[in-house]
């Protein structure tokens, strides 16, 4: 009787023989998680591999929750005993097995950071090498006398006393205070004891016991003779040693007198030799906008404090100061303010009937003060609630007078290296950067001391330029960034730690990107690959995926009908690829002969003087009821214009809560009803958020269980149903389905609850059946699969349809909203407003809505934008992608390069007036893209 073989043994035979394949290549066996369908790869090491495939189709949970989630729970196993109790209740990947996987280190897309505190510097770990740069070689200067400030050494001292009085006879002298407080005559007498017994003044060399306690008195202060001393090389050891003596008896503080009476002071402090201020020794620390030693004290190292906005109180200026302008006291409340004000312009000759924009700097500072005085005043009344929500009306972020926004106290100001300080570093783009560092000229000591800094500055700051980030500066908060930005500042910094043989896990880097900048992204992908790492890619662009090494395509379809490995090779390869819709849309060529009718706009909004960060006193008309693409190279000033100037311009009319940037009208902008951003940010970071939540169709499919007649019978209402509920939920996790364990000194983890294995819901309520299928099989089906089975009820249909038609049908019912992509909860936005969209002309705006989406995607993505204009809308787009811009019924192309380069409108018009303006970096990709098909 033979007996079959046990699975383990199964296993190792399999594993036999590839000992010479797993020192080159990453071997997955069987790859279930999600919806992967036991998926077979092997990726080679040392080899970039980009993963690609439509939307929903396993990408990320092949990269991510695979390889990713292996490679750091075989780091864990390497930590504590403390921390490896926990990997028995961790969630392993669902795989057979994974063989060759190096440590990995996963760069996602997501920018999570919220801290004010955080900024590009931080983030990139540049600021840390600069505080270290600084502290080591910077040149502490007075502000007073314009002093270079040093502490003298009993080596460099020795030095310039050679130099200085060379074969001359020099006097030692430390001169030495005498408390207050303390009898002459005693102290003197220690003097002597110590062998001190003569000093020296203007009369020349005297006895300690010449003086009389009267003269000690009065002068408060000896000059204590240590030395006289010949000065000539090779004797430095007596110069020394008298130095020592002198700078102990004189608390620090030395003096040389030679034969001509030249005095020369030294001082082991840190002051300034002409007005004696003192100042701290720069240390890192002090250039820590973070820490209280380097921190302002006015704003405690944001840069900016809560004042007046005088935009909110003057929102007119170009009215005079008659006709009222001040919008606090246009109330019977304190309409009084105005009698002060009047009286106060009486008295310093300020016009009543001149507009307060035309009025003289020193005019208007009279007015300002009027109202700050009105102000101060209320804040003495801040104990009413109704005074807090008046002051809260006309508050905004200014940016703090003390520090002017650099966040340091002025002592680390004075600390400079060829004449910058640190703050004006930060300030300065990394393109500007790079040049500053590469002209940097040193003395061969401080070269010395600095080389090892420098060189780690130097190649950061030229990672971050080569991720297309030459633009940023380093004073940018890490918040205002976005998803891309944040993605390639971590893969710089990646880059600058210098590992090897590390399996990198990249999200979509490209985004955010102009296509003329791929090419920067390709060389840093190319030097992680050639310093020995790993680089697996999640990737849509086909610049990408041309120039990497390997190529794994999965679907067919999205969600349960993806999963599968369709093909694996390089690109040529793949193009000749009949079932991989990867290649068809690689094969495919569009060229403007097949381009749709372009809508002819009737409507205009009107953007006057737009110069907030780089924009250069734009004037920018926007078409309505079309679709209108905002392009140009990163770092152009599209953001800034679409959603500092038009967003938040039109929305801070009335709401103190938007940070309007600097513009002087908005015109036509009440031709709308209403302006959305549709962005990118996370819709919530709750475990308890979901997908079908979001879009209402939840408490539809639990109305459906309640009226089943099992439900009925039990007594059990819609909010059973619900995981969020007590009653309905399992009390272990509280419905959340997962258990939150304190890892102390590492991040939390999260892991299944034991008591409902991770269904979220009371085992009564899992009873009940609807269809067949409790409420827990119907969170866990996909959009497509709950649409077919919830066709014949058209109040969730109708929600589904939209969820489905902005390429979202492979996401599950009950996923986790805090879990979606950058693209994907901004998609999630998009249905969410589709489904409850009225006929009331909205102006969208959407930044880059490209972003996770495969090329056939976007088609489906484009017949819902058709959607929302065919309903009367309007619509705003940041983008980068090609193919989108091509159905663009007008472009405004900002440029032409980025930082302080770009801001102004290159080009505006149809595709064709794009392609055709040779200053357009847009126009040339288009051309090149749809011109040469």
């Amino acid at each position: 009787m033979t007996f079959p073989k046990n699975p383990i043994v199964k296993l190792v035979e399999r594993f036999r023989g590839w000992k010479a394949v797993v020192e080159r290549s990453i071997r997955v066996i069987g790859a279930r998680s999600h919806n992967l369908k036991d998926i077979h790869c092997e990726i080679p090491r040392g080899k970039i591999t980009v993963i690609t495939g439509v939307s929903g189709s396993g990408k990320s949970t092949l990269a991510f929750d695979t390889l990713f989630a292996e490679g750091q729970r075989r780091y864990v196993e390497s930590l504590s005993t403390y921390a490896r109790q926990f990997l028995e209740k961790m969630d392993r990947p669902d795989v057979d097995a994974i063989v060759g996987v190096p440590p990995a280190i996963a760069i996602e897309q997501r920018n999570t950071v919220k801290n004010a505190r955080s900024t590009v510097g931080t983030a990139s770990e540049l600021y840390d090498y600069l505080r270290l740069l600084f502290a080591k070689i910077g040149d502490t200067t007075c502000p007073d006398c314009r002093e270079t400030i040093s502490s003298d050494t009993i080596p460099t001292s020795v030095q310039r006393i050679i130099d200085r009085f060379e074969n001359q006879r020099v006097h030692i002298i430390s001169p030495r205070e005498i408390k207050k407080g303390c009898d002459p005559a005693v102290e003197m007498k220690q003097l002597a004891k110590g062998g001190f017994f003569r000093i020296f003044d203007e009369g020349g060399v005297g006895d300690i016991t010449s003086l009389s306690v009267d003269e000690l008195k009065a002068e408060g202060s000896i000059r204590l003779l240590i030395d006289r001393v010949a000065v000539k090389k090779g004797d430095e050891g007596r110069l020394a040693e008298a130095l020592q003596n002198a700078f102990v008896q004189g608390k620090g503080v030395a003096e040389v007198v030679g034969e001509q009476g030249v005095v020369v002071r030294f001082n082991q402090a840190f002051v300034c030799n002409r007005c004696n201020r003192k100042f701290p020794k720069p240390e890192p620390l002090l250039f820590s906008f973070n820490n209280p030693l380097g921190a302002c004290p006015a704003c405690q190292g944001f840069g900016r404090v809560i004042g007046v906005d005088l935009e909110k109180v003057i929102p007119d200026k170009g009215k005079a100061l008659k006709e009222r302008p001040i919008a606090p006291w246009n109330s019977p409340a304190y309409c009084e303010g105005y009698d002060y004000l009047w009286e106060r312009c009486r008295k310093n000759r300020v016009p009543m009937g001149k507009p307060f924009s035309q009025l003289s700097r020193k005019q208007q500072d009279v007015v300002i003060s009027v109202i700050d005085d009105f102000f101060q005043w209320m804040e003495t009344k801040r104990y009413k609630v109704h005074v807090r929500v008046f002051l809260s009306k006309y508050r905004a972020y200014t940016t703090c007078e003390q520090c002017h926004g650099t966040r340091l106290r002025e002592d680390a100001l004075n600390v400079r290296i060829s004449d910058k300080n640190i703050a004006e570093l930060c300030h300065m783009s990394i393109e500007d950067l790079h040049d500053f560092f590469t002209m940097l000229k040193l003395d061969p000591l401080k070269g010395e001391v600095a080389g090892r800094i420098l060189k780690e500055i130097r190649n950061r700051i030229r990672y971050l330029y080569h991720v297309g980030l030459g633009y940023i500066t380093l004073h940018r908060q890490t918040r205002t960034l976005s998803s891309g930005e944040f993605q390639r500042i971590s893969l710089a910094r990646a880059l600058g730690s210098a590992l090897t043989d590390t399996l990198y896990v990249l999200d979509e880097p490209s985004i955010g990107l102009h296509a003329r900048d791929n090419w920067r992204l390709l060389e840093v992908l190319k030097s992680l690959r050639d310093g020995g790492n790993t680089i697996v890619v999640v990737e849509h662009d086909s610049d990408i995926i041309r120039e990497s090494d390997e190529i794994l395509d999965l679907g067919p379809g999205a969600g349960r009908n993806g999963g599968a490995l369709m093909f694996q090779g390089n690109y040529r390869k793949l193009l000749r690829q009949e079932k991989s819709k990867t290649a068809q849309y690689l094969r495919r060529r569009r060229s403007l002969s097949n381009k749709p009718p372009v809508r002819k706009p009737t409507e205009f909004i009107h953007i006057r003087n737009a110069r907030e960060n780089n924009l250069k006193n734009m004037d920018v008309t926007i078409p309505l009821r079309v679709m209108v693409c905002v392009t140009g190279v990163s770092g152009a000033g599209k953001t800034t214009l679409v959603n500092n100037i038009l967003y938040a311009g039109v929305k801070g009319l009335n709401d103190g809560r938007y940070e309007k940037g600097a513009f002087d009208a908005i015109e036509g902008f009440n031709q709308v009803k209403d302006i959305i951003m549709v962005d990118q940010s996370p819709i919530g970071k709750s475990l308890r958020s979901n997908s079908a939540t979001y879009i209402g169709a939840f408490g539809e499919i639990r109305n459906l269980f309640a009226n089943t007649r099992a439900a009925r019978r039990a007594g059990l209402r819609a909010g059973h149903f619900s995981f969020n509920v007590p009653g309905g939920r399992c009390e272990s996790c509280k419905g959340a389905g997962m258990v939150i364990l304190d890892m102390q000194f590492l991040e939390d983890v999260a892991v299944t609850c034991e008591q409902c294995q991770g269904k979220r819901f009371h085992p009564d309520i899992l009873k009940i059946r609807y269809r067949d299928k409790t409420i827990h099989d119907v969170l866990n089906m996909t959009v497509d699969e709950a649409l077919e089975s919830f066709r014949d009820n058209e109040k969730i249909a109708s929600k589904l349809r939209v969820f489905a038609g902005v390429g979202l049908g492979y996401l599950t019912l009950g996923q986790p909203t805090s879990t979606l992509s950058g693209g994907e909860a901004q998609r999630l936005k998009l249905a969410h407003y589709i489904a409850n969209a009225e006929k009331s002309q909205n102006l969208f705006i959407f930044d880059e809505p490209t972003t996770g989406l495969h090329l056939a995607d976007i088609d489906s993505l484009l017949k819902t934008f058709n959607r929302l204009l065919d309903q009367g809308h309007s619509l705003v787009i940041i983008e980068h992608n090609l193919d989108l811009i091509f159905h663009a019924d007008y472009i405004i192309d900002l440029g032409p390069e980025g930082g302080d380069n770009g801001g102004r409108v290159v080009v505006s018009g149809g595709i064709d007036e794009v392609m055709a303006c040779e200053q357009s970096h847009t126009g040339q990709f288009l051309r090149r893209k749809f011109l040469s098909s």
